[in-house]
């Protein structure tokens, strides 16, 4: 390690004095988790980080970072094909087929409503279609270091698409790197408008601590597969700091907003929190199932 790295390590962890001093990490509701500050994939904390896991809907943060990688035109007018194979899982939309709207705003109800037509359409409408737009979300994991992390479709609804809490972190920086994904990932709300016909459609943002300017965030996404539970990829303002928040697999809808509570106190005062039984129950099993399937190991083949 060079000196400046050692230098940039140390300053990062003396950021958090009061939750070193503590001694052990804070306790989550979540069976696989990450914490790091933007711009370093050093994490701050991690619980089973390198185990690799469905992310249901958090596969739609490399969907968008394909889509701008790629430079493509995002005033563009998509059209909504109908699917050329099943979806893994429930696919329900309220977009009509054969209707159309601008590449931006499909990226954003991607995004910030996590709509599954919107992201099946945005990787059918890049060039070469949707088979090389998977091997494109390979590639750039892969570029990224992310040795834990396969993607088979572009929504999150096969849970073949798996990652680890840690590659999570890579990703988000990577993201950070594009205003657009922060902007549309935090709207609030949003009426997107359609043509052919033309009609319109109002979007909510899946995650609730984006209207809350308490917590600062810059860039969200969540996902729900009975596979991967209840997961959610944040960068909100904790401890004077821009920190990233991983959070898989958890057992209710409000357990990753209350371990982003748990982990922001933490980072404050070194307190390591306290989750419900039921969540423990579900930890407990969820790890005995990952241990029966071997699925311990940090790279996917």
């Amino acid at each position: 390690m060079s000196l400046r790295t050692l230098v940039q390590v140390s300053a990062l962890w003396l950021c958090y004095v009061p939750a070193l001093l503590a001694g052990s990490g804070p306790n989550l509701a979540s069976v696989n988790a990450a914490v790091a500050v933007v711009g370093d994939d050093e994490l701050v904390f991690g619980k089973h980080e390198d185990r690799s896991v469905p992310i249901a809907s958090i596969t739609k943060l490399m969907t968008a970072l394909v889509v701008l990688d790629s430079g493509e035109v995002l005033d563009e007018w998509l059209t909504f094909e109908e699917r050329h194979q099943p979806a893994a899982a429930n696919a329900y939309t309220r977009i009509r087929v054969g209707s159309r709207m601008k590449r931006a705003d499909v990226l954003r109800i991607a995004l910030m409503s996590s709509e599954n037509f919107a992201a099946y359409t945005l990787a059918r409408s890049q060039p070469g279609g949707f088979d090389t737009f998977v091997d494109s979300m390979n590639a750039k994991a892969k570029q990224l270091g992310m040795t834990g992390t396969r993607f088979v479709d572009p929504t999150g609804l096969s849970a073949g698409n798996r990652s680890t809490a840690a590659d999570l972190v890579r990703l988000v920086n990577a993201a950070m790197k594009h205003p657009e994904i922060q902007e549309y990932s935090t709207t609030g709300y949003y009426r997107g408008h359609f043509r052919n016909p033309r009609y319109s459609l109002s979007f909510g943002n899946t995650n609730a601590l984006v209207h809350r300017e308490s917590w600062g965030v810059e860039l969200s996404k969540t996902g729900y597969l009975t596979e991967a539970g209840r997961c959610l990829v944040m960068v909100s303002a904790m401890n004077g700091k821009q920190v990233i928040t991983v959070l898989l697999d958890s057992l209710g809808t409000r357990s990753p907003m209350g371990d982003a509570g748990r982990i922001k106190r933490w980072l404050d005062t070194g307190a390591s929190g306290k989750v419900a039984r039921a969540a423990r129950r579900y930890e407990q099993e969820k790890n005995a199932d990952y241990a029966a399937a071997g699925n311990s190991a940090t790279a996917v083949h």
